[in-house]
């Protein structure tokens, strides 16, 4: 904690300096000046092993700086006239009921490297691992995998895509 009042002391006249040049308020700068202090304090031992502590306060008081500045914008007030927007899902979304089937249509190998990297969340480097494949070849795997799936949905649901390459309609009854 000695190391965050040196650091402090090093470098809170320059700080302030800076906060006031930025904010024009002598009063204000001490607010968002201290707001930093306790950041800095929040920090504990971590704040001990910054290599740079000036660049760090610097780029903390500035972030202080944009938060304070958003606060200020004039908002419009929200009434209760403003129409709800109607419930909305994206196609993509109802396209999952025609993956089951696309993925059942694949070879057992391009449906387990899709369902355990794509659905499941494993990395492609556990996956290289896990089956005893290098990186690059793990990749490629999935990558023609993802390839032969999207022929399946299409060829099988009848994917259309819009102009920005987005799912915008498909046959439900793949």
């Amino acid at each position: 904690m000695n190391c965050v009042v040196d650091a402090w002391q090093q470098h809170e006249a320059e700080l302030r300096g800076f906060i006031r040049q930025q904010v024009g308020d002598a009063a204000l700068a001490e607010d968002l000046l201290q707001d930093v202090f306790v950041k800095a304090v929040a920090q504990g031992s971590r704040f001990c092993t910054l290599e740079n502590v000036r660049a760090w306060l610097f780029r903390v008081t500035r972030n202080r700086i944009v938060d304070w500045r958003r606060s200020q914008r004039a908002h419009d007030p929200v009434t209760e006239q403003i129409a709800q927007p109607e419930a909305y899902e994206e196609p993509v979304v109802s396209l999952s009921q025609c993956l089951p089937r696309a993925l059942e249509r694949l070879s057992p190998a391009d449906r387990e490297i899709l369902e355990q990297c794509d659905l499941e969340g494993l990395p492609q480097a556990e996956y290289a691992a896990r089956h005893g494949l290098s990186l690059p070849a793990a990749k490629s795997r999935i990558q023609r995998a993802r390839r032969r799936l999207k022929s399946e949905l299409d060829r099988a649901c009848h994917v259309k895509l819009d102009e920005q390459g987005r799912v915008c309609c498909f046959k439900t009854s793949c």
